[in-house]
């Protein structure tokens, strides 16, 4: 079965740091597409970050030149690097992967089309 466990949430000041980690096993494919959503208390999902199986990154206007995205494929492993936080970030983070070896990036967004994670807590004091 596909397992997607995130790890490195946790509480931080404003203007702190963490590094999200998403451990990913029981594919027998390589996914086209991996992304970090978000869920804030009272408000909807968010697309934070995807990246394509070329390497190439999205970012949402709301964390783009604070967050960067990363894998490393040898240990199945996709990363958020989070800088500049803000209390505006505080959520519960969840890793996806995309449940095809070949597709489009804005398909990759679509929640739905993902394998996901049980998502890890990110809180930013003010």
């Amino acid at each position: 079965d596909v397992q997607l466990v995130e790890s490195g949430g946790g509480l931080v000041q404003t203007g702190g740091s963490l590094r999200l980690s998403c451990a990913a096993s029981g594919f027998t494919y390589s996914s086209c597409c991996m992304s970090w959503h978000r869920q804030a208390p009272g408000k909807e999902r968010e697309l934070v970050s995807s990246i394509l199986r070329d390497g190439s990154a999205y970012y949402a206007d709301s964390v783009r030149g604070r967050f960067t995205i990363s894998k490393d494929n040898a240990k199945n492993t996709l990363y958020l690097e989070m800088n500049s936080l803000k209390p505006e970030d505080t959520a519960v983070y969840y890793c996806a992967a995309a449940r095809s070896g070949s597709c489009t990036r804005s398909w990759c967004h679509r929640y739905e089309n993902n394998y996901r994670g049980q998502g890890t807590q990110v809180t930013v004091s003010s």
